[in-house]
């Protein structure tokens, strides 16, 4: 296997536990992300669907299943009344800290069969690839 297959199926497993994660709280992948990504502040729905990779009408559709869940909660912004806002319910909030808590808890087990080297080499890898991403950034832009 080459470099890229490598990295396909390590994105399989990280999906595949992130999807057996996601079913033990009653939600789509897509919905727990995006519970998660509102879980700390409310955000531009321009800002989430390029952060998650995803046209303005997916993301609309989206946040239209998970609002009719009472999860999610659209608003517009106090600066511009043409910017909506995103944020999580009370309930959406216990969620989506539920979710997050468990997949921060078991995603690392997919490293699991590393050595204490090659888990610390991962997690610094990782950290170096989601901080040049830019798709952590906690602005609400």
């Amino acid at each position: 296997m080459d470099y890229g297959d490598k990295l396909f199926w390590l994105s399989v497993l990280i999906q595949r536990r992130y999807a057996q994660i996601c079913v033990e709280y009653d939600l789509t992948p897509s919905q727990a992300t995006l519970l998660c990504a509102v879980r700390n502040e409310p955000r531009q729905m321009a800002y989430l669907a390029a952060s998650l990779g995803m046209t303005k009408n997916a993301l609309s559709q989206l946040v239209d299943r998970t609002e009719r869940r009472g999860l999610v909660s659209r608003a517009s912004s106090e600066q511009d009344r043409r910017v909506i806002m995103l944020g999580v319910t009370p309930a959406g909030k216990v969620l989506a800290e539920a979710v997050f808590t468990e997949t921060v808890k078991r995603l690392p087990d997919v490293a699991g069969n590393l050595d204490a080297d090659g888990q610390r080499d991962l997690e610094r890898l990782a950290t170096a690839i989601v901080d040049a991403s830019g798709v952590s950034a906690s602005t609400s832009s």
